[in-house]
């Protein structure tokens, strides 16, 4: 039938087409011309570059502490983050951290007793979660606690290479070395595994949540856990993290040393 509909159709456009009389030319369908200012092409980079530029300071914002408590990234910066954090310029930034914190550890004078301590997060500081979030828009996404717990129980967290580097180097230069993270006790078998597997070893201790401190800001839990460190007779020299509930806080660290992560807030 539709082969048949199609004839007709041509032999009618013939018909007209070769016909004397005048026909009123908008009975045919016309072709929609869409015209563009002849400025479209700058006025498009002007805005690519104006957004650039907005995320840009939102990450500034964020890494210095400036934004009031955030629980995801903005929609529009989506792809600038994604960008940024799998792109040359995150890797250049914690190479720089991590390269600070070693000249500083090199200058430090240590006491030789055993109590000079170097503490260490977890998360986004020597393991990176970058496969989990690649997987949750990069921090587009409300923090989701049991879709992430099923991604520590596989324990597959790749290290942070700049972030190991440093690590060696500090055991190397005779500090103890604590880490201190809000995963929970429950959770040390998949903990220490990844750790391991990703090159970490030989810490001094590895401190996590206790079930009486789940519900605690992090900010409280770390500090609480700096303080017995200070009451045991211990001295944080040094202390990196990529939160800044991980560094401030009360018995803070001679130096403090924040890597970037503009994919969460954790007050």
């Amino acid at each position: 039938m539709g082969f048949f509909l199609r004839i007709l159709l041509l032999f009618s456009l013939l018909s007209l087409a070769f016909s004397h009389e005048s026909f009123n030319t908008h009975l045919l369908p016309r072709p929609l011309i869409i015209e563009y200012p002849e400025n479209i092409e700058t006025q498009f980079k002007e805005f690519e570059e104006e957004l650039r530029l907005q995320c840009t300071s939102w990450r500034f914002a964020a890494e210095t502490n400036n934004l009031s408590p955030w629980k995801t990234t903005p929609q529009e910066c989506a792809n600038y983050v994604k960008d940024y954090i799998t792109g040359r310029a995150y890797g250049i930034d914690v190479e720089r951290v991590s390269k600070e914190a070693g000249v500083y550890a090199k200058s430090v004078e240590l006491g030789g007793d055993g109590k000079d301590v170097w503490v260490f997060d977890v998360d986004e500081t020597l393991l990176s979660n970058l496969p989990y979030y690649s997987e949750h828009g990069y921090g587009l996404e409300l923090f989701d606690l049991e879709e992430f717990d099923k991604w520590v129980a596989k324990a597959m967290a790749p290290a942070i290479e700049a972030s190991l580097k440093l690590y060696e180097e500090v055991l190397g230069l005779g500090f103890k070395v604590f880490l201190l993270t809000g995963r929970s006790e429950k959770q040390r078998g998949f903990i220490v595994k990844n750790l391991n597997d990703a090159g970490f070893q030989n810490w001094d201790k590895l401190i996590l949540r206790a079930s009486d401190d789940h519900g605690k800001l992090a900010t409280i839990f770390k500090s609480e856990k700096r303080n017995e460190m200070v009451n045991e007779g211990y001295r944080i020299l040094g202390n990196s993290g990529d939160q800044w509930s991980d560094l401030l806080g009360s018995s803070p660290s001679i130096r403090s040393f924040k890597v970037p992560n503009p994919m969460y807030y954790i007050p």
